[in-house]
């Protein structure tokens, strides 16, 4: 049976998901706010909808007799658009509702690591009180990362000694509105994450990526949705041993074994410390840009995931080809805190050469595609080492050009890889 396949989202994300669908045996269809050119040109029909509202994907995913449906961002997942569809009788490959709260609810999360015996989980504590919540930060011995308990987009986040002194980090907690805040020691470290596509009861990985989340070079500056990333040719970092990867495997398993029932992407985001990894926090599908580093080096046919986990079965052993990869995003000017929307993009899936070239959230007009406020494209080399997947993607990004646009040349280059394993070294006392 030819599956139909309905995909949610319209970002650089499900751009990537797409591309590992469409050349399998499939129907494959898009729903999402933003009509997003790259998903167009691979679907059979794109559908602009609320995908939060649980009603109309149903009835979208019911006229086109979906047999699976994936999701793509957090958002449905937060609005049982999951839950809607299984009643409906299509399989959707991502969390119910309460099991997405794993991301959806940090507060939550913690407390189900505790519960469970989940390891890698740091010093927490959770407040509905924002004075109370300040009052810990006074008495604290360090410094705390302070994290509102619902989504923020990746963007939240505000971590003390690093991007705000004590004083203003309560002023933050006390001039915003949110109803649980976390606050969590901070990890020193270097950041990872590993992807784990899971179905029933069994799971399987995806090579270890870093995502750069800071706005400017030199990981300064406010956080975003994340401006780049990059992996090696191996399944984890440079600045990583096989056994730092094979712990953050075992804390994944351990999460999913406590996680009964859980499918679809279970995405850990790790702190490599000097004892080793803690986790940060978890995601309940695939990171942006991280999918875009995993999904073009996997040769095993994502559908054949899909169809597996719809079917009852283990996900089959995934094969990733021996190739580093690093993406880059362009985003607009001012991005994130004051953006400029409207310059046109000028590269695209030919001018971008060896690139592969996603989209995010772009305007297609009569002449042209145009920069929205939010991270506009991404371009993402892959090759046999970091250096070579570089040059590839810094070409594309040459072709773009700056006008309008920001983006960090920096990711994925040799100094800014060595200061991570000079970081880990140091922490390690191998210095």
């Amino acid at each position: 049976m030819r599956e139909i396949v309905l995909l949610l989202g319209g970002g650089g994300r499900e751009h990537a998901i797409a591309r590992a669908l469409a050349d399998s045996d499939v129907d494959l269809y898009a729903c999402a706010e933003n009509k997003n050119p790259g998903i167009a040109g691979l679907v059979t029909e794109f559908e602009t909808l609320e995908t939060t509202d649980p009603e109309a994907v149903v009835e979208y995913a019911q006229r086109i007799d979906a047999t699976i449906a994936v999701v793509g961002p957090e958002a449905p997942l937060a609005a049982g658009v999951v839950d809607a569809l299984e009643q409906a009788g299509v399989y959707a490959f991502g969390p119910e509702k309460d099991l997405a709260r794993i991301e959806t609810d940090k507060a939550f999360q913690r407390r189900f690591m505790t519960e469970h015996g989940v390891p890698g989980c740091p010093d927490y504590e959770t407040f509905d009180d924002p004075e109370a919540a300040c009052d810990y930060i006074d008495a604290y011995d360090g410094d705390l990362v302070i994290k509102p308990a619902g989504l923020t987009g990746g963007k939240g986040v505000k971590v003390i000694g690093e991007q705000v002194t004590p004083e203003e980090g309560k002023a933050y907690i006390r001039e915003s509105d949110y109803e649980t805040i976390v606050l969590e020691e901070r990890l020193i470290g270097e950041e990872f994450t590993v992807q784990a596509f899971v179905a029933n009861g069994a799971f399987e990985t995806a090579p270890a990526v870093q995502d750069h989340k800071r706005a400017y070079e030199g990981d300064v500056g406010p956080n975003t949705g994340g401006m780049g990333s990059y992996t090696d040719a191996t399944r984890e970092l440079p600045f990583m041993t096989e056994t730092d990867y094979e712990e953050a495997v075992s804390i994944i398993e351990a999460t999913v074994d406590a996680l009964e029932g859980y499918k679809g992407i279970l995405y850990g985001q790790f702190m490599l410390t000097a004892e080793g990894p803690k986790v940060i926090e978890y995601n309940a599908r695939f990171g942006d840009p991280e999918a875009m580093n995993t999904l073009p080096t996997l040769e095993t046919e994502f559908l054949d995931v899909l169809v597996a986990a719809r079917d009852g079965d283990a996900p089959p052993a995934l094969a990733f080809t021996d190739q580093a990869t690093v993406c880059k995003y362009a985003v607009p000017e001012g991005y994130p805190d004051d953006p400029n929307a409207g310059a046109r993009v000028e590269v695209d899936e030919e001018s971008a050469g060896d690139a592969l070239l996603y989209y995010a959230s772009v305007d297609e007009r009569d002449d042209g595609i145009y920069t929205t406020t939010s991270r506009s494209f991404a371009v993402v080399g892959v090759a046999d080492t970091i250096a070579e997947a570089e040059e590839i993607a810094e070409d594309a990004l040459s072709v773009a050009g700056e006008e309008g646009l920001h983006m960090r040349h920096d990711i994925g280059k040799a100094d800014l890889v060595q200061q991570r394993i000079d970081h880990v070294n140091e922490l390690r006392g191998e210095q």
